[in-house]
Formats: structure tokens, C-alpha cells, sequence
């Protein structure tokens, strides 16, 4: 675990004035450290040794320290790709590289993951009225891959990623609507006040988000990964996979949920669209 990731973990463990510090930092990394303690110590409206104990919370000796070890975080990666690729990677190297991260972060995320919110959750897909998928940026991909799954149920689905389309679907909800909102970091205001307004109406917001973010406290139930990607430096990549493999669990869980009758309606589904595709050529040899 690099340093941004440290401070992202141990953010909501930090006293008030800490998690300034923290805040600050996260919001410029690459500014903090080429910066003084006494500015940042201005920048977060605390004290310099404010600073420094926060600094000794990270595991580092102090303000100087930090700055080092922040510096070879922020080295440690190629910005808006992926922290474990490097600028002079070769194309193999850099393949390895995110094949690996991608596998790592998926069984971190696999044990992060709470089977019995799993299977609260199938309970509300499965008796729910109408499901609506909201995200937006990178997790709008995620949503909408998740209407083209759950479409297939024969129960009403929604999707959009226009935010105004969203608000009005969450105030025209009610009770037996479930609005599935995704969102790697949980810190989006748009998609923490659709969480809201969808409770206020008496649907529930399920949540596919990271652990301790205001979209998995506003949320009626949190669906949390531990993927530690930021995504406010990097590329969304572990994130996404994490939530797309989630929302296979969900669709999964909900067609096993359904029953044999419901699995033998999917199966006639398929058949009638065959007519929509060429015939597998078998293949030759040579």
C-alpha cells in the first residue's frame, strides 16, 4: 500500500484536525510535497504540529519524511494509467503488470466483498417493482452494463447517466423501487443526493461503492470493495473490474433466485435471438 492509499484508508480513523491534513493532501498531492509545513499547515486551517502528528500517524518520522515517502508514491506509477506502470515499460512488462494488479485487486475485493449484504441485496432485485442503474464518468459503463444484464429479467430496468434524468427518476420512485448507484470513490454529490431522494421517496438505494465513503453511509445497503485505486490519479481499471464482476454476482444471484421456470424463460430468450446472428463456422484445420 503506497502512501495516498495509506491516507485514504486511515481517513475516517483520524481526528478532525488529521483528517484536514489528509484532505488537504488528497486533494494536491503533487503540490504537498513541495511544500512547507507551515503552508500546509495554513492550507488546512490547523497547526504545525497538527502536521506533524498526522505525519507520525502515516508511519513516517515527521513533515520531511512524509514528503519523501509521498514523493516515491507519486513515482510509483505512470499518472491516468496505473501506479504499477512505470514510463519506460515495455509492452510486455506493462501486460504483466496489469494483468497481475488486475487479479490482485479482484481477490481483494472478492474478500472484502460481505456475502450476507450479497444476499440482502438479491432480496431487493428480486422483489422489486422497478431497478434503476446510475453512475457517473467510468461507473456510467458499469451501469449501463448492468441494465443490459438485468434487462433480460422481464422486470422493469432504467438507465441513464444524465443527471437530470437520474434526479427525476429517484423523485418519481416509491416504495418497492430499487436505485443501484455506483461509484468507486462514494465521494460524487450528485450520487450521494440521489441516495437521498431516493430514500425520501421510499425506494431503497443500494449501493456498489468503497467502505466508509457518504455514498455507503447515505445508502440504504453498501455493497463495499476494498479496491485501493484512485481514481482522482489513475485510470479507473481494478475499480471497474471490481464492479462489473459485482454486478455479474447480483444477476446471477438473481436468476438463481427465480428459480428452474425462470432460468427455462432466459434459455427460450436466447433461442429467439439466434436468428439474429450467423452460424458458428466449425473450424479447419490449416
Amino acid at each position: 500500500m503506497n502512501m495516498l492509499e495509506k491516507i485514504q484508508v486511515t481517513l475516517l480513523n483520524l481526528s478532525k484536525s488529521e483528517r484536514k491534513v489528509a484532505e488537504v493532501i488528497l486533494a494536491a498531492p503533487e503540490s504537498a510535497i513541495h511544500t512547507s509545513i507551515a503552508l500546509l499547515a495554513r492550507k488546512a486551517a490547523v497547526s504545525e504540529p497538527t502536521v506533524n502528528r498526522f505525519c507520525h500517524r502515516m508511519g513516517t518520522k515527521g513533515f520531511p519524511d512524509f514528503k519523501l515517502v509521498l514523493a516515491q508514491s507519486l513515482a510509483n506509477g505512470t499518472p491516468y494509467v496505473s501506479r504499477h506502470v512505470e514510463e519506460h515499460d515495455s509492452a510486455g512488462a506493462y501486460l504483466q503488470k496489469i494483468f497481475e494488479s488486475a487479479m490482485a485487486g479482484l481477490d481483494r475485493a472478492k474478500n472484502s466483498l460481505d456475502a450476507v449484504a450479497v444476499n440482502r441485496a438479491v432480496d431487493l432485485l428480486t422483489q422489486s417493482k422497478k431497478i434503476a442503474f446510475f453512475g457517473l464518468g467510468a461507473s456510467a459503463a458499469v451501469a449501463h452494463d448492468a441494465m443490459n444484464k438485468f434487462f433480460r429479467f422481464n422486470v422493469p430496468v432504467i438507465y441513464s447517466d444524465d443527471i437530470v434524468m437520474q434526479r427525476m427518476c429517484c423523485i418519481n420512485s416509491a416504495e418497492g423501487d430499487v436505485i443501484v448507484l455506483i461509484s468507486h470513490t462514494g465521494r460524487t454529490k450528485n450520487l450521494v443526493e440521489l441516495a437521498q431522494l431516493a430514500r425520501e421517496n421510499d425506494a431503497t438505494a443500494l449501493a456498489i461503492t468503497s467502505p466508509g465513503s457518504p455514498l455507503a453511509l447515505a445508502a440504504t445497503l453498501a455493497l463495499t470493495l476494498d479496491v485501493p485505486e484512485d481514481t482522482d490519479i489513475y485510470m479507473p481499471m481494478v475499480s471497474r473490474l471490481a464492479q462489473l464482476t459485482v454486478v455479474d454476482v447480483l444477476a446471477t444471484g438473481f436468476t438463481l433466485r427465480r428459480g428452474a421456470s425462470f432460468r427455462d424463460n432466459l434459455k427460450r430468450v436466447k433461442s429467439a435471438l439466434k436468428e439474429s446472428r450467423f452460424e458458428k463456422e466449425p473450424l479447419t484445420p490449416g
